[in-house]
């Protein structure tokens, strides 16, 4: 299972908090200057890119035991 069978999504709250959820459970919020940054680089990115950003965001990014 990978980031195109289970993606992730985001979306921002009123007071620029961004929420993460994967499989509809939220991951991780990311608050302050580094969601205002993140914001950012994913309305400048496709949808592959904003899903590498959003998993190093979460943390569960490479971590050497990923199946193929």
């Amino acid at each position: 299972m990978g980031l195109q069978d289970d993606p992730f999504d985001w979306r921002e709250t009123k007071d620029g908090q961004l929420l993460i959820t994967r499989g509809g459970r939220t991951v991780t919020v990311v608050r302050g200057q580094a969601a205002a940054a993140l914001l950012g680089k994913l309305s400048r990115t496709d949808d592959d890119g904003a899903q590498q950003l959003l998993a190093r965001a979460t943390g569960n990014y490479k971590r050497g035991n990923e199946r193929a």
